[in-house]
């Protein structure tokens, strides 16, 4: 590798390097410690010092120095990891440098010039990547090491590194910590002391920063029950954070399948960078904090200072500069935040240079002033090239002139909702319970009050997307909105009124798209519509039903990946009562893809996430209830329903509204507070109990008992029971009750909410993969014979053989086809290619050159649906009959192997389908073979690929029906049940042997034991053969006659009677070709040292059958026409070959022809059964104790785990 010429003062430092060759300008040397004489004392310590100092001489031990002439000083230019790496750089430094070197008069031109040639060279073979990085050429000496080290596929991309220490137990190791895309990887090498780890990313199920007595400071990672320590960080904030970032993109890319086609960032996880990975994380935050649409990003930022002028003083802030939005956010603990859209920018002045200011103008006759603004001309040009406005620096017209032409407040929201097309214009609550204006009851009169003070404030603060956000906001907030401006509010501080201003009409889009389609969520929305709130009066009419039916389907057909989930009619009902239609479905959107991630789907990951946060909160600031409940499951479960339905299903309606209320201005964090709230509320209650039980009719009863008294809700619309007895002095009210939340708990971060959240999904994600692997376990168990801790073990490879496949690609089948809503047996399944090289590291026999055939052949047998995917279930099968089957078992299996294929793979005519199963072709491991990616493509093929929950078609509920029959009138299959064995078969079959026997300490034996089973069931069949023959010439005597017999001929039966199997070896009878046979004498004994594979050459040669290019679905006629390749047997039996279909090719052999005779006895294809081979082969007891051996299961399983990710980097290498 060239390297970026470095000044070297010493060239032999410490006799640390040995010169190897040298000339007047260049010095090749070898680190002392590597190759020749590398051991000893030298050695360990050369070794210790180059890790210690991250050395690029661990790796590449070789290297070239450019020599000054008449100068002690040298240049690093190259480095090599084997001398012929090293030689060849020489040899190009031969040839195109020393030539020209000559000319050259003085000594610093001729360094010059040598500098600019490894430069150049640098640039031209530099990776696209590498451009990124912050240290290129640091990075690819990073690079180089990590490759050399973890020996991982050459794809996996590193993404940065840093130097730390790994603890083994109260030692540290001081090292290296290599973070790529997919694995966490240390290396350290002290005194011959070598410790390297690796850890894939999907299987860390806890990653947290603590400290300890002897650690101010580390990192903790847990992984496959394993605790891996890190500390001594230069930046370890920094390396936390982009470790937190790498584990959560492995997981939403494997697991949850997550494509990101919108954010380049993460699209190809080949181009994952430090930097985009920071940026990415950025972009991420800024969304949050200021709830903006996805798809804007920080492009700059800029302190500066903002005049509040309900404040009368300015703040210091940071403004935040998107594509389509000016954000202000305070940094003095003022907490006071603003988002100006750059529709409603009307032009930018600089007012004063001095104080570098900038005058914001904007409609409804509001101006904002930026004072010490850094770099203020940039971003004046920056907002008049967005806002389009092509005045002069020096505008001639004042703000407030500008002003003149903008709308009214009052317009300013009403203005972006009217300007979209709805289908609903009116909330449900205003067509049903419309304010009377007359009505002067103190409720009434109350709900005034609150509707006076926000028109105060919005006259102070602003009012639409542009109001400044402040404490003020927050307190009126707590203390409830008014009824008719609670849609308004929601959609301001949700940021949905964002959404649906970018996107003017793709609400009535998606209604007009999904009207009249039919699926499952439809199927679901259907059920359930008439659950939602069903004691309101909206939601008896039609009206209320069909915007609730169309909201619904809307936001399905826009994201299929949720479709449809319980709780969302709930939310969504209560959402319609105070917006539009199709603010509600903004409103739904925001929910459920920005506030509240993950919570809609089948595995509800994100609320169960939100329980962990809840839990460590609890623990936290309720410690006297920890005490008390040592386990607090049972309160995540009974807080379960809080979080998916912001408590919407458990307190009143007239209550719920306000918790939403917060929910929407502080996000998850207000239904953090209020659960914690509510069980401080009731603690003293809670410490009394004696089960869980009994806490839950507490909570439910506190529930109850909550009202809100300012309500200006009708009874009839109401929730809250009435009534005269004793609990009605114990209510609470839901003011005082949120208002305590945000007094005792306010403190809580929202920061610290997405921190706990990052660090507990791992958890949670890993718990339900663990659940998974319970369930799945426990129902493959019942039907194999391994060991549950085997069990396990198997699993683990399973589902990391079919992560493989993902690492390195963005499109592979397994991402593509995974459904997480599938049940759990098909949560993982594998391709052709992923299960070849499973099946090559755990199969009993030692490895060949045939195992890729008969991995094969296996994939085609157990894949018992046809889809070019087999589970955990069926690969269990397999295996279970190969490690712990009987000798019958293991043959029907072998046996089953090399049958013609099943009629769905005989009607596959495409010649891709050929293409694939060639010998010859060499499929790389994360690539399927089309012929198994799909066998059928057909709506009526009775296999279920999709998942119902798409919402993309109906599902035939009859298929399931059908197949769950099928399951259970499933029948153990008779041997009586398998059908002959043809010809072409039974040579593949009598190869596959030989294949298995390769290695093993018996192989002579092996070999001479299948030699005289195979010549004693030919000779079997030609008896049959010739008495068949002498049965019919008697009943047809003008039969005509046999010129070219086309199978071997044995002794007269009169003369040579079979003898047992033990007598009938390949040395005393065997078969010849028919011209050198005669009817009536013995073939010639081959000699004593005769091997038995050329002895079974030779029948396979006198059957006119060439082994080489058959295969179970090829057509034993078509391939007799072709010469044998090789007189000598193969431990390789060839792959099946897709020419064409086995009903054509029997057709065209059967039809006939001129110049072929008519058929004879002895012409006709023998088969066995088999009963037939069965009965032989328990004859030779050397076979039945090698299929009867018993297999080390451990030992197989550990190969494996050591080996999985060597094979797959030895492969795409």
């Amino acid at each position: 590798m060239w390297l970026k010429p470095e000044e070297v003062l010493l060239k032999n430092a410490l006799k640390l390097w040995a010169t190897v060759k040298s000339n007047d300008y260049f010095i090749l040397q070898r680190r002392r410690g590597y190759g020749e004489g590398s051991g000893g004392l030298a050695g360990l310590l050369v070794g210790t010092l180059d890790a210690v100092l991250d050395s690029t001489a661990k790796v590449a031990p070789f290297r070239i120095l450019h020599q000054t002439p008449d100068s002690q000083v040298y240049w690093n230019i190259a480095c090599g990891a084997s001398e012929e790496e090293i030689a060849q750089h020489w040899e190009w430094l031969q040839q195109n440098i020393m030539r020209t070197l000559s000319v050259f008069d003085s000594s610093d031109d001729i360094t010059s010039f040598v500098q600019g040639k490894i430069r150049g060279l640098i640039a031209e073979e530099g990776k696209v990547s590498l451009v990124q990085e912050d240290d290129p050429e640091k990075f690819r000496e990073a690079l180089l090491r990590f490759e050399s080290w973890f020996s991982l596929p050459d794809k996996e991309k590193l993404v940065t590194y840093y130097s730390c220490s790994y603890w083994r137990g109260r030692v540290p190791c001081q090292g290296w910590l290599y973070l790529s895309t997919n694995f966490l990887c240390f290396y350290s090498y002290l005194l011959g002391n070598e410790v390297k780890l690796v850890i894939s990313w999907v299987e860390i199920s806890r990653l947290e920063k603590t400290s300890s007595v002897l650690l101010t400071e580390s990192i903790r990672v847990c992984a496959g029950g394993e605790e891996h320590c890190f500390s001594m960080f230069l930046h370890l904030q920094q390396t936390f954070l982009l470790m937190e970032q790498l584990a959560d993109y492995a997981v939403r890319r494997l697991i949850d399948k997550e494509m990101f086609p919108s954010d380049h960032i993460l699209t190809d996880p080949l181009q994952i960078t430090k930097r985009g990975l920071e940026t990415h994380a950025r972009n991420e935050a800024f969304r949050a904090f200021f709830r903006l649409p996805r798809e804007e990003n920080l492009l700059e930022v800029y302190e500066s200072f903002l005049w509040l002028p309900f404040s009368y003083f300015n703040t210091l802030g940071k403004i935040c500069v998107s594509e389509n939005y000016l954000c202000f956010a305070s940094q003095d603990g003022s907490q006071c935040h603003l988002i100006i859209p750059v529709r409603e920018i009307l032009s930018v002045e600089k007012p004063d240079r001095l104080s570098r200011a900038l005058t914001v103008c904007m409609r409804g006759k509001r101006a904002l002033r930026f004072s010490e603004v850094r770099d203020f001309e940039r971003l004046a040009a920056t907002i008049r090239k967005k806002c389009g406005n092509t005045a002069s620096p020096q505008h001639s017209a004042s703000c407030q002139a500008l002003l003149e032409c903008g709308e009214d407040e009052e317009g300013l929201m009403v203005g972006q909702r009217s300007s979209s097309k709805t289908v609903s214009t009116e909330a449900l609550m205003n067509v049903f319970h419309p304010q009377d204006a007359e009505n002067l009851d103190p409720k009434m009169l109350k709900e005034k009050m609150k509707e006076q003070s926000w028109q105060i404030h919005f006259a102070e603060y602003g009012r639409g997307t542009s109001m400044f956000c402040t404490r003020r906001t927050r307190d009126l907030i707590v203390r409830g909105v008014p009824e008719s401006l609670r849609g308004e509010l929601w959609m301001l501080f949700s940021g949905a009124v964002n959404d649906m201003a970018t996107h003017p009409a793709h609400y009535s889009e998606l209604v007009e798209a999904s009207l009249g389609a039919s699926s499952l969520a439809t199927d679901e929305i259907e059920r359930d519509l008439h659950r939602s709130l069903p004691d309101h009066p909206a939601f008896q009419s039609d009206t209320g039903i069909s915007a609730l039916r169309r909201v619904l389907t809307a936001y399905a057909y826009r994201n299929p990946k949720i479709g449809y989930c319980q709780a969302m009619n709930i939310l969504a009902s209560v959402l319609l009562l105070y917006a539009k239609e199709e603010e509600a479905f903004w409103l739904l959107v925001a929910v459920c893809e920005r506030m509240l991630p993950d919570y809609f789907n089948r595995r509800i990951i994100g609320a169960l996430v939100d329980q962990a946060v809840f839990e460590d909160l609890i623990r936290e600031h309720l410690t006297q209830l920890t005490e008390h409940m040592t386990d607090l499951t049972f309160l995540s479960s009974v807080s379960l329903s809080w979080f998916l339905t912001l408590f919407i299903s458990v307190l009143p309606i007239e209550s719920a509204v306000n918790v939403v209320d917060c929910f929407f201005f502080d996000g998850i964090k207000a239904i953090l507070q209020l659960g914690l709230a509510t069980l401080d509320y009731n603690m003293d209650a809670l410490l009394c109990c004696s089960d869980d039980t009994e806490a839950v009719t507490i909570l439910n009863r506190f529930f109850d008992s909550v009202t809100n008294k300012d309500s200006p809700l009708p009874a009839t619309v109401q929730q809250a029971p009435v009534g005269t007895n004793d609990r009605a002095a114990q209510r609470v009210d839901i003011s005082d009750l949120i208002k305590e939340a945000y007094e005792k708990y306010g403190d809580i971060k929202s920061e610290e909410v997405e921190s706990m959240r990052r660090r507990n999904k791992l958890y949670v994600i890993q718990t339900l993969e663990d659940t998974t692997r319970q369930n799945v376990v426990r129902v493959v168990a019942q039907e194999v014979r391994f060991s549950g801790p085997h069990m396990d073990e198997l699993y683990v490879l399973f589902k990391r053989q079919h992560f493989l496949s993902c690492y390195w690609t963005a499109g592979s089948a397994a991402l593509q086809h995974h459904d997480p809503s599938l049940p759990y047996l098909e949560q993982y399944q594998l391709g052709l290619a992923q299960f070849s090289s499973l099946l090559l590291l755990l199969q009993p026999w030692s490895p060949g050159a045939y195992t890729h055939t008969l991995a094969r052949w296996t994939f085609r047998l157990i894949d018992d649906n046809h889809d070019g995917l087999v589970n955990f279930r069926e690969f269990c099968r397999a295996l279970d009959i190969l490690y712990s089957g009987s000798f019958t078992e293991k043959l029907k299996f072998l046996f089953k192997l090399h049958l013609p294929p099943a009629p769905v793979l005989l009607a596959l005519t495409d010649s891709a389908v050929s293409k694939a199963c060639q010998p010859s072709q060499s499929l790389p491991l994360g690539e399927e073979p089309p012929a198994f990616t799909r066998l059928t493509d057909g709506p009526d093929d009775g296999v279920i690929r999709r998942s119902p929950e798409k919402g993309r078609g109906k599902v035939d509920l009859q298929a399931y029906l059908k197949q769950w029959q099928d399951e259970i009138q499933k029948k153990e299959e008779s041997i009586k049940d398998l059908p002959r064995i043809e010809q072409a078969q039974f040579i593949l079959l009598s190869k596959t042997l030989y294949g298995l026997f390769h290695g093993d300490p018996e192989e002579e034996a092996l070999f001479r034991a299948v030699a005289r089973v195979t010549s004693l069931l030919l000779r079997m069949e030609e008896v049959g053969r010739r008495l068949q023959e002498d049965s019919q010439a008697s009943t047809s005597p003008q039969s005509p006659s046999k010129t070219s017999p086309s199978l071997p001929q044995t002794s007269s039966p009169t003369k040579t009677s079979p003898s047992p199997p033990q007598t009938c070896s390949p040395s005393k009878t065997s078969v010849s070709p028919p011209k050198a046979s005669s009817p009536t004498k013995t073939s010639a004994s081959p000699p004593p040292t005769s091997n038995p594979a050329e002895a079974i050459a030779e029948q396979l040669e006198a059957v006119s059958v060439d082994p080489e290019a058959l295969s179970p679905g090829q057509d034993p006629v078509s391939a007799s026409e072709e010469a044998p390749s090789s007189p000598k047997a193969s431990s390789d039996p060839p792959s099946p070959s897709s020419s064409g279909t086995l009903e054509t090719e029997t057709e065209l052999a059967n039809t006939p022809s001129e110049h072929t005779a008519p058929p004879s006895p002895q012409g006709m294809e023998w088969s066995f059964s088999f009963e037939q081979i069965l009965a032989s082969l328990l004859n030779e007891p050397v076979l039945v104790k090698f299929f009867e051996k018993p297999v080390d299961i451990q030992k197989q399983l550990d190969r494996a785990k050591r080996d999985q990710l060597k094979l797959k980097a030895q492969i795409t290498k």
